[in-house]
């Protein structure tokens, strides 16, 4: 079993993965938790605000450490080993490789930003790793999140009910190679041959070659690597 805990103001958007496809049919199976937490409910004032003007002066606002702090406080009065994470664009980048190492904990917190972002202070004192789904800004970190949980949860056994992501990208440090399904001809294009023989071993090394040849053509940087 694998525990997600998410601080966000708007905890309704994770309805979306909750309550669909993978993620969804993983917590029926009670492998997944997913428990999302106001953090309005942590707020010391009647306005239930969150945030405030930044020292020093410029543009938006920023995510207070209190009520962020008292949240994760509670959470860990639950889960005492539960590491945080922050989503931020200034975090380390989410690889398959990540998503594997973070897959092997029991109990993660994602805390998602907004504004400005969130009280150097508790990136500091309260959070475990910063990690970013990419080199660009969005509006908050509940997206963010969410593309975590559903990368981590792949590899969570029993999610997928079988080795199916074992074929993914990157899991070999290249590109999936492509697939194809009935009909046979559609439009004029076929089905590679190969994969119509019944010959599995002549099928397996089509599909490594196939793999190299996406990699090289589309990511460069993988074949560098």
């Amino acid at each position: 079993m694998m525990r997600f805990d998410v601080i966000t103001l708007f905890p309704d958007m994770f309805c979306a993965i909750k309550d669909e496809g993978v993620i969804a049919r993983g917590i029926k199976k009670s492998l997944l938790e997913i428990h999302t937490w106001q953090l309005r409910d942590f707020s010391d004032n009647k306005y239930r605000n969150v945030d405030d003007k930044s020292y020093g002066g410029g543009a938006g606002m920023v995510m207070q450490v209190k009520p962020i702090r008292s949240c994760i406080e509670q959470i860990k009065q639950k889960n005492l080993n539960s590491q945080v994470i922050y989503l931020s664009p200034q975090g380390q980048k989410l690889t398959h490789q990540l998503a594997i190492e973070i897959s092997k904990l029991e109990s993660v917190t994602l805390l998602c930003g907004r504004y400005e972002g969130v009280d150097e202070r508790v990136i500091e004192h309260d959070v475990d790793l910063e990690v970013s789904i990419g080199d660009y800004v969005i509006s908050g970190g509940e997206l963010a999140a969410m593309v975590l949980i559903d990368s981590v949860s792949r590899h969570v056994p029993g999610v997928l009910g079988n080795a199916e992501s074992l074929n993914d990208s990157f899991f070999n440090g290249l590109l999936d190679y492509p697939h194809y399904t009935r009909p046979e001809i559609i439009d004029g294009q076929k089905v590679p041959d190969v994969l119509l023989s019944g010959h599995q071993a002549n099928i397996d090394a089509w599909r490594e070659d196939q793999s190299l040849k996406s990699t090289k053509e589309k990511r460069q940087d993988l074949i560098k690597k």
